[in-house]
């Protein structure tokens, strides 16, 4: 015998939560009845309206995407249950597990076969737009040398043909990374003159005399277990970051949980994301460049951007 599926129109959304969490407490998925999101397009999340003598609750998809992605879960997209209501289907993800998959070595972590390959960056608009916003920020000038740390296989460098092909055409590239293969990538898809890949540990920067560059990128580079990201950041700043220059820091306030992208960063033993980490190496960034005259945004949600630009 089939179980009916709990249906709800003006109920509190604790009301609604207890539902699918008992459901998934005993199933790998739950689902409930709610009223269409478009019904009442325009409204505010949580208004009481009258539905020809039924009243409901206003809630955009938005919402049902972000309870989705608290109880770690998969929204598949909302079924017709009737006139005005919608079937949602809550799908458990699978338990944590490392992302990349595969050895803590790096180059089998982040190498050619990694599932670290996997990632396309430039597809997610999270993502994109965030990224596209800082370079443009940034604002490097023709003809401007470009060093992005831990490049792997370079697709960030493409964000630049997205923003301004004319002056893509014309940057200097300077990438380094530690995995060989994943260099290899970078070069056959890079094989102009003007891209050199550079196969270092970023602890030496200082050893590779790189000379100053208008615009350094780190993209979830600075927390990485065995570097010291305040040395780094000196390092950037008093000897590798051109006058007028600028960095474009990104960090992860996010993880991948059966192919679906979290919001927050997360500790052992903590059920919620615990962003304490994060904003401690956020407001020491900040305050650093700001000392040493730059100007600093910080934007972006699943990836949080910091884009310093020297005055």
């Amino acid at each position: 015998m089939e179980r009916a599926v709990p249906r709800f129109s003006d109920h509190a959304l604790n009301e609604i939560l207890t539902a699918i969490r008992a459901q998934l407490a005993r199933s790998p998925c739950a689902e409930v009845v709610v009223p269409h999101p478009d019904r009442s397009r325009g409204s505010v999340p949580g208004r009481r309206l009258d539905g020809d003598g039924a009243p409901f609750i206003h809630r955009p998809l938005v919402a049902w995407c972000d309870l989705a992605e608290r109880l770690e879960c998969r929204l598949a997209v909302p079924q017709p249950a009737g006139e005005g209501f919608v079937l949602l289907t809550f799908e458990r993800l699978p338990g944590t597990q490392p992302w990349p998959p595969g050895p803590a070595e790096a180059e089998s972590k982040y190498g050619a076969e990694s599932g670290f390959q996997q990632l396309r960056k430039l597809e997610d608009p999270r993502f994109l737009l965030d990224y596209l916003e800082a370079l443009e920020r940034a604002a490097p000038p023709p003809g401007a040398r470009v060093l992005s740390l831990g490049v792997n296989a370079g697709e960030e460098l493409a964000a630049f043909g997205l923003l301004d092909p004319v002056l893509a055409a014309g940057l200097t590239f300077v990438g380094i990374d530690h995995a060989a293969s994943a260099l290899e990538l970078a070069r056959a898809r890079w094989p102009e003159p003007r891209h050199r890949f550079i196969e270092a540990d970023l602890a030496s920067l200082d050893a590779l005399e790189l000379g100053r560059f208008e615009l350094i990128l780190a993209l979830n580079v600075m927390q990485s277990p065995d570097l010291d990201d305040r040395a780094l950041l000196r390092t950037l700043v008093q000897r590798s970051v051109s006058p007028g220059g600028a960095l474009v820091l990104a960090l992860p306030n996010s993880r991948y949980r059966g192919g679906e992208l979290l919001y927050g960063a997360r500790t052992k033993n903590v059920r919620q994301p615990e962003l304490s980490l994060l904003v401690k190496d956020i407001a020491f960034y900040r305050k650093y460049l700001q000392q040493h005259r730059f100007r600093v945004n910080v934007t972006g949600k699943y990836q949080l951007f910091v884009m310093a630009k020297r005055a």
